[in-house]
């Protein structure tokens, strides 16, 4: 079996640091909203919603702009949040209209795409969904 490589979406204009920040502080506010998402976020993130918001501004200028300013690591950060496969489809679906109401068509289809790719990245890392590596338990037998 060979792999098959899906081409990045890229936007035709560039992306600013302020389009950015406007795409994550709307997106985290309806994120806070949601009956389900809202209480996984707060209680993982308590009261450091400020610096919490400021490196999922660092995340996503580092993916959109390359600037390289997340070092952090998304699987052991989302590892004991106890998430399925429906809190991944809630996240992107209101990722994507969060886009589309803050971002040109363009830069939305852009930021989707990596959202996809990102949320794949994590079901595999953390084990969740069709595409989940199930490693074997170890243990004794």
């Amino acid at each position: 079996m060979t792999s098959r490589r899906i081409p990045l979406i890229e936007p035709k204009a560039p992306i600013a640091e302020a389009q950015i920040d406007t795409l994550v502080r709307t997106f985290y506010g309806r994120v806070l909203e949601d009956e389900e998402l809202g209480p996984i976020f707060r209680d993982a993130v308590g009261s450091r919603w400020d610096e919490h918001l400021a490196t999922m501004v660092a995340f996503w200028s580092s993916v959109a702009l390359g600037t390289g300013r997340y070092s952090g690591k998304p699987h052991l950060a989302h590892r004991d949040l106890g998430l399925d496969m429906d809190h991944f489809g809630r996240w992107l679906n209101l990722f994507e209209k969060t886009a589309r109401d803050t971002c040109p068509p363009d830069a939305a289809a852009f930021f989707i795409d990596r959202a996809h790719r990102i949320a794949e990245s994590l079901q595999i890392g953390l084990d969740i969904g069709p595409k989940a590596l199930r490693l074997p338990k170890t243990g004794s037998a």
